[in-house]
């Protein structure tokens, strides 16, 4: 062992240990490695005998990572999944999930696992990661699941997904180039098939099982917990029961006349809060229009308002109500929780002397001074110093309100307002895009990069995302994460680190068993890919499998299938494969819940291989 190898195998196992510890944060660790890295130097013997001391890696080979396909790939994918949640195809697909699923999180998981896996057979197991984190997020906040029982199961299901075809992830694809080169067939696109179904199956029974071990960490619940819900506001301010919902019809006296002329809160205490007109709602200005047909949003404000006699009076119809106090279109209509401060110009007028809906477009529903809430007479009510007033209104308004100035300062935000779709109508658009890059993606046309910014520059063309949204998107801790590392690879192919490691194997087990040859190239493949990524081990142990077959002769598939299988098995660490490195933030985890959970499974990966390679493809 040359001092270089040592070296790069000390800094190895510092890096795990500080992964293992946690301590600094991973992308912190890998920024370390990286810097270090080109501080080794290696003898290397010259043409003309001398030798010459030169860094395993220059720097520039150490930051080459920031502009590989792989990483440009998958930051393109985080920007596509956000417009899938931008555009509400994550809610859909989340709500589908737990539609099916009903309140049982065992079947929730199971779907999951299936369709994350089902999809990741047909592209590449990193895009369909990224796709799906927004989902999983989804459903973890809908059904008050942790997100860190769901994003473990969502990666193991996506790295399986790279065991299903021949197309599913690249360690198969080089696998399959080696053995062409050898002067072998290939193998098909369903080759893999009869191995990943199997695995699939004990996967999903592992998880249901290992999810125990994963502990309740909701660093997102965390941030929303502190927030009241509209649900609550409802209550605290007693709104429960003044909501209506009406509509009008064509012999309505209100038809062509305007909010402000109608002054319904003076002659029927009565407030629109919004209206409804062909499947949108409009802001209720003081020169709205009534048409009929409309479908108004109304608040009975008035301690002797009367639903009925309001009806009656404006012929205007009872139309049914699915939420407590208009919470069922919170996409549409929020509310807001503001106080009046010492420098208002509002202190001393009344609710309707303040025009809040001339000001803001939006409509004070509720009051408060000290901890009583008043229920009724709001608009006569005085504002004084430290009221603080519920609005209600479209969320674009209560986005500009802060912008109010000195007047009143906003102190608190429903939960729901993490829900707001950006751009709710766009979700045909967004699947158009996913679908195109997926089409792009199997069919090999394109580059699987090119194929994902392609989708990002239609997505943003098509108003799903913009150019803010996408560049907030990106996990940059993950992108950190993932270059910091790939130094390594290079590192230990130069320092003699996979030589050693491969003569070493075909030394020990050349002349064993069938099965115990296979379990030794399943278990180096698999601990190679602790450290490096799952194609570049790949890319090494393929030819040292086919030499071994060659040696033994025996048929080169089986060998060159265990070799596909075990770089496909990296469960064990977050750094074995990005598909675990994507999930580390979203689930909140740490490097020993990715050994716990992953070391066990990989044991029975490898048993299941070893057992079922020989049978299905004889030696």
């Amino acid at each position: 062992m040359t001092t270089a190898l040592a070296i790069v195998l000390a800094l190895l196992a510092a890096a795990v240990v500080m992964f293992a510890i946690n301590k600094p944060r991973m992308d912190a660790v890998a920024l370390i490695m990286l810097t270090a890295l080109p501080f080794v130097h290696l003898d290397r013997r010259e043409p003309d005998g001398t030798i010459a001391r030169a860094p395993v890696i220059t720097v520039s080979e150490a930051l080459a990572g920031f502009s590989d396909a792989n990483i440009v790939l998958i930051a393109a994918l985080f920007v596509m999944g956000d417009g899938l949640v931008r555009t509400g195809v994550a809610r859909q697909l989340g709500d589908w999930l737990i539609a099916r699923a009903g309140s049982s999180e065992t079947l929730l998981l199971v779907l999951l696992m299936l369709v994350v896996c089902g999809l990741g057979s047909m592209m590449s197991s990193t895009a369909v990661t990224a796709i799906f984190i927004p989902v999983a997020l989804r459903i973890a906040q809908t059904t008050g699941v942790s997100p860190g029982r769901l994003m473990m199961p969502l990666s193991f299901a996506a790295l399986i997904s790279g065991m299903m075809t021949l197309v599913a992830t690249a360690p198969n694809l080089v696998v399959n180039s080696e053995l062409v080169r050898s002067g072998a067939t290939g193998f098909h696109f369903f080759s893999f098939t009869p191995f990943g179904v199997p695995i699939l199956i004990l996967g999903i029974g592992y998880m249901v099982f290992a999810r125990r071990w994963l502990a309740d960490r909701n660093d997102e619940g965390a941030r929303t917990r502190g927030r009241p819900t509209l649900a609550d506001w409802v209550e605290e301010y007693k709104l429960a029961g003044r909501e209506h919902r009406v509509g009008v019809t064509g012999a309505s006296p209100l038809v062509g006349k305007t909010l402000e002329e109608v002054r319904l809160r003076d002659t029927s205490g009565a407030s629109v809060v919004a209206i409804e007109r062909d499947r949108k709602l409009i802001q209720p200005t003081a020169r709205a229009r009534f048409r009929a047909g409309d479908i108004l949003l109304v608040d009975l404000f008035a301690p002797d308002a009367d639903a009925a006699a309001l009806r009656q009076q404006y012929a205007l119809e009872a139309m049914p109500l699915s939420g407590a106090y208009f919470t069922d279109r919170s996409q549409e209509i929020g509310m807001a929780e503001i106080i009046l401060p010492a420098t208002s110009e509002l202190l001393g007028k009344t609710v309707a002397a303040a025009r809040f809906r001339d000001r803001y477009g939006l409509t004070v529903i509720g009051l408060r001074h000290g901890t009583a809430a008043q229920e009724r007479g709001l608009q006569t009510r005085e504002l004084h110093l430290g009221d603080t007033l519920l609005l209600i209104g479209p969320w674009k308004a209560i986005e500009e309100l802060r912008s109010a100035g000195r007047d009143l300062v906003i102190i608190n935000l429903p939960a729901e307002l993490e829900e707001v779709l950006p751009v709710a109508g766009k979700a045909p658009h967004a699947l158009f895009c996913l679908a195109l890059v997926i089409g792009l993606m199997v069919s090999g046309l394109v580059p699987n990069v090119q194929a994902a910014l392609i989708g990002c520059l239609l997505m943003g063309a098509l108003g799903c995302v913009t150019l803010n949204s996408a560049y907030r998107s990106i996990d940059w801790k993950t992108i950190v994460l993932i270059v910091g590392m790939l130094p390594f690879s290079i590192a230990l192919q130069r320092t003699g680190g996979v030589d050693l490691m491969a003569d070493a194997l075909m030394s020990a087990v050349g002349g064993a068993g069938t099965y115990v040859v296979l379990g030794s190239l399943f278990a180096i493949t698999a601990a190679l890919g602790l450290f490096i990524s799952n194609t570049a081990t790949a890319v090494l142990m393929a030819p040292v499998a086919l030499a071994i077959a060659k040696d033994l002769y025996a048929s080169p598939y089986p060998f060159a299938m265990i070799v596909a299988l075990a770089a496909s098995t990296a469960f064990m660490t977050p750094v074995s494969s990005p598909v675990n490195t994507l999930v580390v933030t979203p689930g909140n985890y740490t490097f020993g819940d990715f050994v716990k959970v992953g070391v066990p499974f990989s044991f029975v990966v490898m048993i299941v291989c070893v057992l079922m390679v020989p049978l299905l493809l004889p030696l």
